[in-house]
């Protein structure tokens, strides 16, 4: 080895993705690129109806063809599987578990049975062959149906279709006091819709059996492989040590793959049951219809204001669509939004009242971002209508309202305690851009800018915390770190890349603090056998800033180390040692001594400061002690066609601040990825049901609408860094700030180019149908 370009500092700088190379040439490795010579294949019975008991599954036909070589119903299912744990609740919430074998179906696409064959479009063609009795039931479909009157239920023992409720901040009669005494009032009801994933990569995953080691090997495209691990061992009836889950490489999830489906559960089962190879790849329409979805929220929200504009008192009533059953996530999401209202803001009184509601639908969960979006959509929405109704400025009424730098830390009325920064430098700068980038208006054409601050939960989340609210999760991070005989550094870690780049900062961050080159840096991730403990993993802006965190902590104690076993060989006093590229040297004695020659002696056991350590192998454990906050102000500038009521986003910029940045183009390639996914919730992305059927009517990409790259209009990013004061290295997340406040910044920048439809800017997404309608009513719309 020698000493290459590839040399430190590497935290702040700039790399492309050391994985990049092997991808853009086709060599990645997902589910679908292993190796699947023998295995069988595996298609998904799914429910036709959205609600019904299952009378029965006749298989006689399947069976009868002699191609079938396993077929799972609903009995086989109860009698071998048990049910899936849920992590995050609600009070009043019954279900704690989530059925693998489905008696009663809640919803369109829900898995029933398997069928496995020797191919994939055979296992289609016998899956015809499958008849599937079921009784139908009415359905509800929507909140406002599920909450009616005399609504039919989809859990009669429960007497209500309401899954539990909570209430965070303030008491509501305190809220109610503070708004009858206020000089302004401003009420809406806001709706952000639901919304898929849709990641590049569906859900897939191999599973493998050997009956002579009695262990399953799971290959899965997931973003958590030690809760599936542990998922897939309660539902199986297997100790945890009898398996093994390994995520390749992933192609997206945004919170899709956080957790173990039912049909997971059925395709390991069927390995188990024939001792072979099983494959499932789902596909896109299954993506869309039965993979767990997001968002799904209507709040009924308030906003007081006194005669100088200063906030009083912020009040919703958030009503989350929970769809046919909680998940692992659950509520979470719903919750969320209640305790992260606020924003950047101060309120003398908030508080927000938070209920789920079981539909006829597919069950929601987490997607990027979540429930701080949707706070981000009711607050900046009500702010922008106070200052069009009391004839103020909304960057001026913003400004007068944020938090200050010198308040920080700040607690929120609902408990979040906020850390450092400046909110209101961003939004000063992300409003100096917009100036810059202001067009004017046509006759046909309107244009308007605007820009909103928002605040982003990240490093979620202390174990302490989720202790007290009883989430079924930990919150730490464990790390290992090796240095091996010939001087290469490995990394293992327990956080998984699921495109963010991960791999390349956490190599970054040991190569810097060893002081080693960085291509003799190895990461590691993604495999329960090695790696470390981790059960919320990459999601929730936490990777980086736990991993990152843990990481510091090991390669430090790891470089000591090997400057101590350096000081013993060159017999020099430890302080005045140095290391100078790949050599350690004692500059008084003139005597130097390469740093694969240290490694080397090292693991022969020689020159040990402590008896019994002689591995160069350093762990680190991480809980961090509070939760971290990253911040951003976002602009957009768009134009609204009058004549059809299309909507072009035709600038867009963000100011962030996520403390230390490792790799400035990663965290840019972040921003921009998240601000394209808000431009969609935005503009054109919706779940739609057919109101009778419950089918689902966006099933391929010709339906739900995704941006594409003539939506997304050239990013401008800025950084500023307020390093953490909680977390080593000074890291803040931001993987989910880039999503955060895009549809409020979108739908304020269209209030600001046509105000006569300010009032009207109630729901997403903003579709040239639903822009026209609010149109064809104001003069705008008939000049």
């Amino acid at each position: 080895m020698s000493r290459t370009d590839h040399a430190g500092p590497f935290i702040g700088r700039s790399m492309p993705r050391i994985h990049d190379p092997r991808l853009l040439v086709g060599h990645g490795r997902f589910v679908d690129d292993i190796d699947d010579s023998g295995a069988l294949h595996a298609v998904v019975l799914r429910s036709p109806v959205p609600h019904g008991h299952i009378v029965a599954v006749d298989c006689a036909a399947a069976l009868a063809c002699g191609r079938a070589l396993l077929v799972l119903g609903p009995d086989d299912l109860e009698l071998l599987t048990d049910e899936l744990p849920t992590a995050w609740r609600i009070p009043g919430q019954r279900a704690r578990t989530v059925a693998v074998a489905a008696r009663t179906v809640r919803y369109v696409g829900q898995p029933v049975g398997l069928v496995v064959a020797s191919s994939r479009a055979e296992a289609e063609g016998l899956a015809e062959l499958v008849r599937i009795d079921i009784e139908p039931l009415p359905a509800v479909l929507g909140l406002d149906a599920a909450l009616a009157e005399g609504a039919p239920l989809l859990y009669p023992e429960d007497g209500t279709n309401v899954v539990g409720e909570i209430h965070f901040g303030d008491a509501p009669q305190e809220l109610e006091r503070v708004m009858a005494s206020a000089a302004h009032v401003v009420e809406r009801e806001l709706t952000i819709q639901r919304v898929c994933h849709s990641p590049m990569e569906p859900r897939g995953l191999l599973a493998e059996w050997i009956p002579a080691t009695r262990r399953l090997t799971v290959w899965s495209s997931t973003q958590s492989p030690h809760v599936v691990r542990q998922e897939l061992a309660t539902a199986l009836r297997l100790r945890v040590d009898q398996v093994r889950v390994v995520a390749p490489d992933i192609g997206g999830s945004f919170g899709g793959k956080v957790t173990t489906y039912a049909d997971e559960v059925m395709v390991c089962l069927a390995a188990v049951s024939l001792g072979r190879r099983v494959k499932w790849i789902e596909d896109r329409t299954e993506n869309l219809t039965a993979s767990y979805q997001g968002r799904g929220q209507r709040a009924r929200a308030r906003l007081a204001l006194d005669g100088s504009g200063r906030f009083l008192a912020l009040s919703a009533h958030i009503t989350g669509d929970l769809g046919a059953f909680p998940i692992q996530a659950g509520t979470g999401p719903f919750q969320v939004t209640g305790l992260a209202l606020e924003g950047p803001y101060r309120f003398e009184r908030a508080g927000a009242t938070v209920t789920a509601v079981h539909t006829n639908t597919v069950p929601t969960g987490a997607y990027r971002g979540y429930g701080m979006q949707e706070a981000a959509w009711i607050r900046e929405r009500l702010i922008e209508e106070a200052a069009r109704e009391t004839g103020r400025d909304p960057l001026e009424l913003r400004l007068l309202n944020l938090i200050q730098a010198e308040e920080l830390p700040y607690t929120t009325r609902t408990g979040l305690g906020y850390d450092s920064g400046d909110y209101p430098a961003a939004l000063r700068r992300a409003a100096a851009l917009a100036e810059e980038r202001a067009r004017p208006s046509g006759d046909s054409v309107r244009r308007g800018v605007a820009v909103t601050p928002s605040v982003e939960i990240t490093g979620f989340a202390p174990s302490a915390l989720l202790e007290m609210f009883q989430i079924d999760w930990s919150g730490w991070e464990s790390v290992r770190v090796r240095v091996s005989q010939d001087g290469t550094v490995t990394v293992f870690a327990g956080v998984i890349a699921i495109g963010q780049g991960i791999e390349t900062t956490l190599a970054q961050i040991v190569a810097d603090r060893l002081g080693v080159p960085i291509d003799w840096v190895a990461v590691e991730l993604g495999d329960t056998d090695t790696a470390p403990y981790s059960d919320l993993t990459s999601q929730a802006s936490r990777s980086l800033t736990l991993a990152g965190a843990a990481l510091m902590q090991a390669a430090d104690r790891m470089r000591e180390r090997m400057f101590e076993l350096a000081a013993y060989h060159l017999k020099a006093p430890r302080e005045e040692v140095v290391l100078e590229g790949a050599e350690f040297r004692w500059p008084a004695g003139r005597t130097s001594l390469a740093w694969q020659e240290v490694t080397s002696r090292g693991w022969k056991g020689w020159g040990r400061s402590e008896p019994g350590r002689i591995r160069l192998e350093e762990t680190a454990d991480f809980d961090p002690p509070a939760i971290t906050f990253s911040y951003s102000a976002h602009g957009a500038a768009v134009s609204v066609d009058l004549e059809t009521g299309e909507i072009a986003v035709e600038d867009y910029w963000t100011v962030n601040d996520s403390g230390v940045l490792v790799n400035p183009l990663i965290a840019e390639g972040q921003i921009i990825g998240g601000v394209a996914q808000g431009l969609g919730i935005a503009l054109t992305e919706e779940v739609v049901h057919d109101p009778v059927t419950g089918h689902s009517l966006t099933t391929g990409f010709t339906e739900y609408i995704l941006p594409a790259s003539a939506d997304v209009p050239p990013v401008t990013v800025e950084h500023r860094s307020t390093p953490s004061a909680v977390i080593p290295g000074g890291f803040k997340g931001l993987g989910e700030g880039g999503v955060i406040p895009g549809p409020a910044t979108v739908a304020n920048a269209v209030a600001a180019a046509v105000p006569d439809i300010a009032e009207c800017l109630t729901a997403t997404p903003l579709s040239p149908a639903r822009v026209w309608d609010a149109l064809s009513a104001t003069e705008a719309g008939r000049a």
